[in-house]
């Protein structure tokens, strides 16, 4: 069994910052990447970010960029989101997200509020 626990999220007034983090635990697992997704109130889940082993970056597109960066600590099955000058549309649940060979894992998810 594998379990991600992400934690981070919280209220934040717009032009602020969070942090997510999620950690993996567990054994005989192998990830190959790690990433975030969110789902906005009656919206679909979205990609955010991906970063993946060889440590090359996905983010989803500019409406993240530049404001969001990924990162990832291996030694510790750790991924970071760094979420700066939020906007009240960056608002939802954040979801961690790994995968690898032996399977595609998810975590419980952690609300994000922004206000205006």
């Amino acid at each position: 069994q594998v379990q991600l626990v992400e934690s981070g999220g919280g209220l934040v007034q717009a032009g602020g910052s969070l942090r997510l983090s999620c950690t993996a635990s567990g054994s005989g697992f192998s990830i190959n990447f790690m990433g975030w997704y969110r789902q906005a109130p009656g919206k679909q889940r979205e990609f955010v970010a991906r970063i993946i082993s060889g440590g090359s970056i996905i983010y989803a597109d500019s409406s993240v960029k530049g404001r969001f960066t990924i990162s990832r600590d291996n030694g510790k099955n750790t991924v970071y989101l760094q979420m700066n000058s939020l906007k009240p549309e960056d608002t939802a649940v954040y979801y961690c997200n790994m995968g690898g060979p032996r399977g595609d894992y998810w975590g419980q998810g952690t609300r994000v509020t922004v206000s205006s």
